[in-house]
């Protein structure tokens, strides 16, 4: 099966839950666009996490064009909060693995996408700063249906 999230332009809502560093489980909700132009990649959206108060995190990565001799893709995401975060997404299979880190604020982590159909994917990750786990997650990924009807 070829991998759609991230090589197919489309947007992609998620329903999870993301635990926190003391293990409360708090329900999740996300929107993801997938954009490709010539000189690179953009995954932009939100995931808003419905705790007490509701916490929004908003992602925009710039990620760089997959050559065919490297089989992985290296990408960027700046924020206030988790610094310059440096990531590399690797396909194996039926999976897209992504790891990321930032020297300077020490925020690091990975996240594993496993592909259920071309529609669906089952994501799964952690942050950390330094040793400590900030959050874990799992999230179910659906492609929009206009998306999945040009497939």
């Amino acid at each position: 099966m070829t991998h759609t999230f991230l090589f197919e332009p489309a947007v992609w809502t998620s329903t999870g839950t993301l635990w926190r560093a003391d293990g409360e489980p708090l329900e999740a909700i996300g929107r993801t666009e997938i954009a490709h132009s010539p000189d690179c990649w953009l995954l932009s959206g939100t995931l808003k996490v419905l705790g007490s108060p509701p916490t929004e995190f908003v992602h925009a990565y710039m990620i760089e064009r997959p050559t065919s001799a490297s089989g992985t893709m290296k990408w960027t995401f700046e924020s206030a909060m988790f610094g310059t975060l440096l990531g590399r997404f690797a396909v194996i299979g039926p999976s897209i693995v992504s790891v990321y880190g930032c020297e300077t604020s020490g925020y690091h982590g990975a996240e594993h996408l496993g592909q259920v159909d071309a529609s669906h994917y089952r994501s799964a990750g952690m942050l950390l700063l330094k040793d400590t786990v900030i959050y874990t997650w799992q999230l179910n990924l659906e492609r929009s249906a206009d998306a999945a009807r040009r497939a």
